[in-house]
């Protein structure tokens, strides 16, 4: 018997990046160039929109949001009064656009991107093609002060992001190796002891979020699942989405409401041709953990 779901909220182009803040889920809505946020009541609202698809999201210590913005390759912040400004610049380490993103404590971001044109490589050499062989990217990690340098290369498509609790590892979804990837986090935020924490293959991670059993969630792309995996890649459980799921996040007042963001396809014309991703929710038992 699989877990109870249900739709919370529909219309949407296509949903990334959540993070639960202030009793709402926000999320990026990248072909409706919008950052928006849903409540456990399924009432969606535009909090603003951008220039650019938005991606991933973020928090600094000021209360500040930090915004990945994908085809200009910035990080944009937003004060509280809403004024819109460049935090960072990342034109010199990101190979193509940039995607998700985690901050931590301190107001350090770690900020992915593709390293490459995906849909391209996609139309000229197959999904197997591009797994089998592709260019690489940087990880990059902004100081709070909007300084830019590379946190880790020869990344697969870095993607979901998280930090656990005791802000000393780092875990990413290398989309394209099929593998989730950890690292060790100094004091000034360098990273080592690069390993593979969960091998995929032959499913791969976008949107990933941590719990406080140190299980990680992991919305698959390229089927219509969120599964459940520990250290070393064991799956405790499989959600179905009914459409490939992109991104999930643990939210809710106790953390125990697995978000589950689906769309029909990641392709961006496809996507952006009519708003039909949805929100899923199913209750858990592990809460939240982290940094998402």
């Amino acid at each position: 018997m699989g877990r109870t779901t249900r739709v919370l909220a529909d219309g949407i182009y296509f949903g990334e990046a959540p993070r639960w803040h202030d009793g709402r889920m926000w999320f990026s809505d990248f072909y409706a160039h919008a950052v928006k946020s849903v409540s456990l009541a399924g009432d969606v609202r535009t909090e603003f929109e951008i220039d650019d698809q938005p991606s991933g999201l973020g928090w600094l210590p000021d209360g500040s949001m930090l915004i990945v913005s994908m085809t200009r390759r910035q990080v944009l912040r937003r004060t509280a009064d809403g004024q819109m400004s460049v935090h960072a610049d990342l034109g010199q380490v990101a190979g193509f656009h940039c995607n998700d993103m985690v901050v931590d404590a301190a107001g350090r971001a770690y900020v992915g991107n593709f390293g490459f044109d995906l849909d391209a490589g996609i139309a000229d050499r197959g999904v197997p093609g591009v797994l089998a062989d592709h260019p690489t990217a940087k990880l990059a990690c902004v100081s709070p002060d909007g300084a830019v340098t590379v946190a880790a290369s020869d990344m697969s498509f870095p993607n979901g992001t998280v930090i656990t609790p005791d802000g000393k590892t780092l875990i990413l979804g290398e989309t394209l190796a099929g593998c989730l990837t950890a690292f060790d986090i100094a004091a000034n935020g360098g990273l080592s002891n690069r390993r593979v924490w969960a091998t995929l293959s032959p499913r791969i991670p976008d949107g990933i979020a941590l719990d406080a059993d140190g299980a990680i969630w992991v919305a698959n792309p390229f089927a219509p699942e969120c599964l459940r995996v520990t250290e070393g890649g064991e799956v405790l459980e499989v959600i179905d989405t009914a459409a490939p799921c992109y991104a999930c996040m643990l939210g809710g007042d106790d953390g125990r409401t697995l978000f589950m963001f689906t769309a029909s396809s990641s392709n961006s014309h496809q996507a952006a041709a009519s708003p039909s991703g949805a929100v899923l929710i199913a209750t858990v038992e592990s809460p939240h953990a982290g940094r998402p």
